[in-house]
């Protein structure tokens, strides 16, 4: 599991004051990413090849989400996980699922 918070800012907000869309997806891309780092093998690597994104609900302004990443999947190859993002109030914003291709590091 790896948990974290974002702070809902200006720069990551439409121009209604609400979470941009990519903001939630780098977000979350950046929790499974890490989850599939800290279960590498040594002389490996890793790379989104694939994500989707559903949204429920919004964020406002200056508020915090909070996301949380679970292994689905941990192979030898690929790694996948689905990430909850919520906003303050604890609702369900985003439902991101994404996998990560685990190959080997340059030498």
């Amino acid at each position: 599991l790896v948990r974290a918070e974002m702070e809902v800012r200006p720069d990551l907000c439409t121009a209604g004051g609400i979470l941009h869309g990519g903001a939630y997806m780098a977000f979350a891309d950046t929790l499974g990413a890490v989850g599939t780092v800290i279960n590498l093998a040594a002389g490996k690597r890793t790379t989104t090849t694939d994500s989707s994104t559903k949204f429920m609900a919004g964020a406002r302004l200056g508020t915090v989400v909070t996301g949380e990443s679970t292994a689905l999947h941990k192979g030898r190859t690929t790694m996948v996980w689905q990430t909850l993002v919520r906003n303050a109030d604890g609702r369900l914003c985003a439902v991101v699922t994404q996998t990560q291709l685990v190959m080997d590091a340059p030498t």
